[in-house]
């Protein structure tokens, strides 16, 4: 029940906090099993709170469009091969076999990625003396 609230608060935009995937309701073009994918992810990425949104489409018809949205987006396509966008732009593929793996580790990385930029901003800034 309280991971159900907080998921609405978030789709809401009203709490903040750990990756928002947005998701295809999944159909004959995909590329991949969207639903088990989306469901594996979720659970694998409980346990960051940094806000961020990744996007997680089978195919190439909405896939680019979405990814371009999003930080990190994968988008499904032939032969088990798929292509993956770090902050909406294309930049590489991933095959079938360890793309969970795969993902969890760029959202980890983008993670301590914005949590460094965070606390770099936050820090005093200590100005010479003339």
């Amino acid at each position: 029940e309280v991971r159900v609230g907080f998921e609405m608060l978030k789709a809401l935009g009203i709490r903040n906090r750990g990756v928002r995937v947005v998701s295809c309701p999944s159909c004959s073009r995909q590329g991949f099993d969207v639903i088990r994918t989306v469901q594996a992810l979720e659970e694998r990425l409980q346990h960051i709170r940094t806000p961020m949104s990744l996007s997680v489409l089978g195919c190439v018809v909405n896939g680019p469009g979405e990814a371009r949205e999003t930080d990190i987006g994968i988008t499904g396509g032939g032969n088990g091969k798929h292509m993956v966008y770090l902050s909406g732009v294309t930049d590489h593929h991933v095959q079938d076999t360890g793309m969970i793996d795969h993902i969890v580790r760029l959202v980890e990385a983008k993670a301590a990625e914005i949590e460094a930029a965070d606390a770099a901003a936050q820090a005093p800034q200590v100005v010479a003396a003339e």
